[in-house]
């Protein structure tokens, strides 16, 4: 199946060059020269044969609406657009509706995978019209792992990017348990190999897991992590989820606290805990260590 793929970062280009293994024609465009076959959209529309099917995987937002809006207008009735990055399932709606009026199809399709993707498959979520995902189905086929999961057709328009929320919202609580864990482990004076505690759970524990290993393999490489600072970002699904949560009055105590650990890890220093050691000090008289004036 020929196909173009906008979009050829460390995912785009990683699983464009997995449907090339699989036989798959893909004509990709991307910001920088070096990775790209054609020059531009206009150029990579006319490069397809029609029905055309274009994969978006560039940053969600803005760079997202941009580009299925240009697209819009380049693309023919029949044609769909599959939006493979990781964009929030309500703007899904919007990118349907838009492609929908001039008859152009619409798929949101929820990755996982990582940079590991080309070589183990991708995980793929998929939400839209049944006749959609049917028409792009062998290219789900080659990304996907060989066997019988990793695909799934979630539901209607937004529910792969829904799916896709959830799947990462988890994720969040999973490495933060991970991180305490770690942590606890290192602050004992009685356990004098951490990194070969995590290692042997890798078999035989009801905690093993891809994310153990990638953990693992992290301690094989810095097994105190003195290389790493304590600071953590969030995509964005992390707060979509807990949002999703507010939104269905569905408790999430475990993932919002780990969204909640990421914030905090970028604090040089809280506030919050500026002002308990304020009260502590006032109602109990406890000492507080004070700035140092001098910097």
């Amino acid at each position: 199946m020929q196909i173009g793929m906008i979009g050829l970062g460390r995912m785009g280009g990683n699983m464009a060059q997995r449907l090339r293994d699989n036989g798959h024609e893909v004509i990709g465009y991307d910001h920088s020269p070096d990775r790209r076959d054609v020059a531009s959209l206009p150029e990579l529309v006319e490069r397809l044969a029609a029905p055309r099917a274009v994969w978006v995987m560039v940053p969600a937002g803005e760079p997202t609406r941009a580009t299925i809006t240009e697209l819009s207008g380049l693309l023919s009735e029949g044609d769909i657009v599959v939006d493979g990055g990781n964009s929030h399932y309500l703007d899904d709606r919007h990118h349907a509706e838009e492609l929908g009026a001039r008859g152009i199809g619409f798929v949101d399709v929820g990755v996982s995978g990582g940079v590991w993707g080309r070589e183990n498959g991708y995980a793929l979520m998929a939400g839209g019209e049944a006749e959609h995902i049917d028409r792009v189905r062998p290219i789900f086929d080659a990304l996907k792992p060989t066997g019988d999961f990793g695909f799934v057709h979630a539901g209607g328009v937004g529910a792969g990017h829904y799916t896709k929320m959830v799947h990462n919202g988890i994720e969040y609580g999973m490495m933060q348990s991970f991180a305490e864990g770690y942590e606890l482990l290192a602050a004992s004076d009685i356990v004098h190999d951490v990194p070969g505690t995590f290692r042997s759970w890798k078999e035989g524990t009801v905690i093993r897991s891809w994310l153990l290993d990638l953990l693992v393999r992290a301690l094989d490489d810095d097994a105190d992590l003195s290389a790493i600072k304590g600071y953590a970002e969030d995509s964005g699904e992390g707060r979509w989820t807990v949002q999703a949560a507010v939104d269905h009055a569905v408790p999430l105590p475990v993932i919002t606290a780990a969204l909640y650990a990421r914030f905090a890890s970028r604090q040089e220093e809280s506030q919050a805990m500026k002002v308990v050691a304020a009260l502590r000090n006032q109602f109990g008289g406890h000492a507080v260590a004070k700035e140092d004036p001098a910097g």
